[in-house]
């Protein structure tokens, strides 16, 4: 029933807000514009085209507005309005009964609540739309948290993914950009996306590697797992107890430094991104507290990491290239970095693309410091790619999401925030420790495991391969031999034919000599 009346409910929500009139005008094809003119005849639809998109995407349902989060970071794919409006839509429903939640625990781990917890809170503290979260304190008095994945949510979410799959083939098909913006691409990636979130060992796993990652820095806390009550459905982590960062009168009060608190968030994030390459890819506000407890009085406590990021050495390479070029003002260097990644076609003249970065980024530099936003940089860079048909990268979308919204959490703290100058030195560090002697030196110990294993075995492997040979190897040299001495046969027979030819021309000239002069 749910495959029959899904896409007719989806359809009289588009015909409502009128997403068939925007859908039609986009494609621009002759006649469907006229045909969405027709279609809206009658129906007042006086709102923006965004807040009408949105407000349908809140209406289809928790999956919709995940999509359309995920879409409002794509600015090269949509117009700045509707990315703008997409990006208020928030990811609220209400909490499913806290009972429920009991029995999918005891399903879960296998044992009763009361053999688990010495104390558990049924009223959920949180509510999203693929898990919700209640307090608890296990036997041993430590005080926890319980994550527990809405029940059906599997089956809801393959229904949703099959029908945005559809629509993706059709504007692929139908749109001009269609096949350039690969919005079969998009879903996968959003299909990936939603289950991993559905699979709390990997947010666990995910959770352990950034607390290891982070544990030397002092800026950061990230929740230790409880690696013996985690499943696919629940995940128990430790509580985390902190005051959220959007309550900054609370935080004043106690004493943070507010401005110090703006810094380390920048610190943090392009430590998680150029040393590590491991970054938390959903920092909202939500997502973020401070912690006042004594001991680690004004850090930053992370929460919800079932979205992370991952960068590549040549990712990493790349991004802090440019970010270094972007500071000295070097677009030719950017240009060339966009060709040499692959980004743009290898044809594409370099002035061309040069100018273009130009005129993204000069204007940034005639304001103060503080107004200008890396994140709105390189979402200007990705505005261009269609001229130059740039195949954006899903992981530095990825980056440039968190980018805003480490930049946006920043300036609310810190106003005055220099984001270029906190982020240029330790930019510039890195490069100097990748391509210096410290690099060499890094990579080198990063391999000399595997160094030390071949070298020893290198001779006999020689040997080996010298003496038996590979039998591919032995069988196209065999054919060159062959083809080789043929070839040699016909040099040597032409060779000779022609010495023939030549000693022919000589005798006969010395046979006619000696009758000129009688001597025959």
């Amino acid at each position: 029933m749910r495959a029959l009346f899904r896409p007719v409910f989806i359809g009289l929500i588009v015909l409502r807000y009128g997403l068939d009139g925007l859908m039609l005008d986009s494609l621009r094809r002759p006649g469907l514009s006229l045909l969405g003119r027709v279609l809206a005849t009658g129906r007042r639809l006086n709102d923006p085209r965004g807040q009408r998109l949105r407000e349908a995407l809140e209406r289809l349902g928790p999956i919709f507005v995940k999509f359309g989060q995920m879409l409002s970071t794509r600015r090269d794919l949509i117009p700045a309005d509707v990315a703008d409006e997409l990006a208020r839509l928030q990811d609220r429903v209400p909490p499913f009964p806290g009972e429920e939640s009991v029995l999918l625990i005891e399903k879960a781990l296998g044992r009763s609540i009361a053999t688990v917890f010495r104390d558990f809170e049924v009223q959920p503290v949180a509510s999203a739309s693929i898990a919700q979260v209640h307090f608890g304190v296990l036997h041993d008095g430590r005080e926890v948290a319980v994550k527990v994945l809405r029940p059906g949510m599997l089956a809801v979410i393959d229904d949703d993914l099959a029908l945005m799959r559809t629509l993706a083939g059709w504007v692929e098909k139908l749109w001009a950009d269609g096949k350039r913006l690969k919005p079969r691409e998009v879903v996968a990636e959003f299909d990936k996306y939603l289950h991993d979130e559905l699979d709390l060992v990997r947010e666990a796993a995910n959770a352990a590697q950034l607390r290891r990652n982070m544990q030397g820095l002092d800026l950061v806390l990230v929740p230790e797992m409880i690696w013996d009550l985690c499943t696919p459905t629940v995940m128990v982590m430790e509580r985390m107890k902190g005051v959220p960062i959007s309550q900054m009168a609370r935080l004043r009060e106690a004493g943070v430094d507010i401005k110090k608190l703006a810094r380390d968030g920048v610190t943090i994030f392009f430590t998680q991104v150029f040393r590590d390459g491991f970054f938390h890819a959903d920092m909202h506000p939500g997502n973020i507290q401070v912690s006042l407890a004594p001991e680690t009085f004004g850090r930053y406590i992370a929460l919800d990491f079932g979205i992370i990021g991952t960068l590549t050495e040549v990712d990493k390479d790349y991004l802090a290239q440019n970010f270094i070029a972007f500071f000295h003002r070097d677009y030719k260097r950017v240009a060339e970095l966009h060709i040499e990644s692959g980004w743009v076609p290898a044809a594409t003249r370099v002035d061309e693309l040069e100018g273009a970065v130009r005129t993204v980024c000069e204007p940034y530099f005639d304001r103060p410091l503080k107004e200008i936003s890396l994140g709105q940089v390189l979402m200007r860079l990705f505005q261009i790619s269609r001229r130059f048909n740039v195949e954006i990268q899903p992981q530095l979308v990825l980056l440039q999401k968190t980018l805003l919204n480490v930049e946006g959490l920043g300036r609310d703290l810190d106003p005055d925030l220099d984001l270029w100058s906190t982020a240029k030195p330790f930019l510039e560090r890195w490069m100097h420790e990748q391509v210096g002697w410290r690099g060499l030196l890094h990579r080198l110990k990063r391999e000399a495991p595997r160094y030390a294993k071949l070298l020893p075995e290198l001779p006999r492997l020689v040997h080996h391969n010298l003496e038996r040979g590979d039998t591919a190897l032995r069988r196209d040299l065999m054919a060159i031999l062959i083809e080789q001495r043929r070839t040699n046969r016909i040099l040597s027979a032409v060779l000779w034919i022609g010495l023939g030819f030549v000693m022919g021309l000589l005798v006969a000239r010395l046979l006619l000599q000696l009758h000129g002069t009688g001597a025959l």
